[in-house]
Formats: C-alpha cells, structure tokens, sequence
C-alpha cells in the first residue's frame, strides 16, 4: 500500500501558514505504511517535536490498478472516500525547510496519519467533487471543509499522480487540507466527521496521548 498526500490543495490553507498556491500541477509527497493509526487508537506524542499540527483531509482508497489513468477514467479509480489527518511536526518541518531540505520525517514519522474507521463508496455522495467535512478539538470545530474548494479536484489529481506512481488498489490518497490547521497537545480529542447523503458521519475519534 502507499500513501500519497497533496499539500496546499486548499489556497485558504496556503494563505494561512504563509505559502504560496501551487500552479500549474499538484504538490505531491508520501508517507509510508507505518504512519497509519487504524481504529480510532489513540496518539502518542513523540519526544522529537514540540509542535505536532493537525491537518484534515478527505482520503481517497483507489478501487484498481492503472498507470497514466485519463481524466474520462479517474472517477473509476475511485474504490471509497473516508476521512484521516495527516499530521504534521511542524518545528521540525520549518527547521528542514529553511535549510532546503526534504520534510519527510516531519510528515511520515510513525502514526502521523490516523485514518478513519470507514469508507463510503462513491454512490454514497450527492458530488464527489462536493463533499463536506469537518473536525473537532475538545468538542469545538476547527476545522470546516467541502471539496469543491481544492485546487485540484480529485479527477485532475489521480491523473497527475498516476503519470508517475502505478496505482493499485487500496493504495490511499490525502488530498488535502483546509484551513483550520492547528496544534494538539496530550489530552486532546479530536473527532471527525464526513456529510454522506445518508447525513454525517462519525468516522475518526483519537485521543492525544
């Protein structure tokens, strides 16, 4: 399985931690099995950062295997849709970035992408590229999203991504977080939900240990 993320999909988000839209095609990085968290365990702050951020993300799990998929065939790769967090040692990803240095460890450091407990398949959304979701910390939103407001939409990114990485199934897909983004600190819940046309759903609940 391989995990790939989309960073600044949102251009509100961008804005936010001071960085600029992408143009002209999708900024892509990777995370390794190993970060996923399954089943709503909860988080254990690592002693290597002070500055954990979370960022919600819609997830796509890719339905089949192809490589340089077209735009008329992207909506077939997609298998479901759920809800994750990539998350993000932010002091650690500032301190590489200021020397020009690859950020992985910043982002694909073990447990970092807590994933949630279920996904929908396609039919279960009125638009895929008008899907709402939301989070909560300690009970209040932070964050508050709709996909309809990426950058590049989810046909334009299993494209872009598919011209250089085969797909295969169950593979998952970040695409992106809104604004909203923050830090957590131990103690903290963070709850996650995803609007279907069957109304919201519940799909991650992790505590910040």
């Amino acid at each position: 399985m391989k995990i790939f993320c989309i960073g600044r999909n949102y251009a509100a988000h961008a804005a936010e931690l001071g960085n600029k839209a992408p143009t002209g095609n999708p900024m892509v990085f990777m995370k390794p099995p190993t970060a996923i968290l399954p089943n709503n365990k909860p988080f254990y702050y690592p002693e290597y950062s002070n500055d954990i951020h979370f960022e919600t993300e819609l997830v796509i799990k890719i339905a089949k295997n192809g490589r340089h998929v077209q735009p008329q065939f992207a909506m077939d790769y997609i298998g479901g849709v759920g809800l994750g967090l990539d998350l993000t040692a932010r002091d650690l990803q500032n301190e590489l970035k200021s020397k020009g240095h690859p950020w992985e460890i910043a982002k694909g450091f073990d447990n970092s992408a807590p994933l949630g407990t279920e996904f929908f398949a396609p039919e279960d959304f009125e638009d895929l590229n008008d899907i709402e979701f939301r989070m909560e910390k300690n009970g209040e939103e932070v964050q508050h999203g709709h996909s309809r407001n990426m950058i590049f939409d989810l046909t334009a990114l299993i494209c872009y991504v598919s011209q250089f990485f085969r797909l295969q199934k169950g593979d998952l897909l970040f695409t992106g977080t809104p604004e909203g983004v923050g830090p957590i600190a131990k103690g903290d819940e963070l709850i996650g939900f995803l609007m279907t046309k069957n109304g919201e759903q519940q799909l991650f609940q992790t505590r910040v240990r």
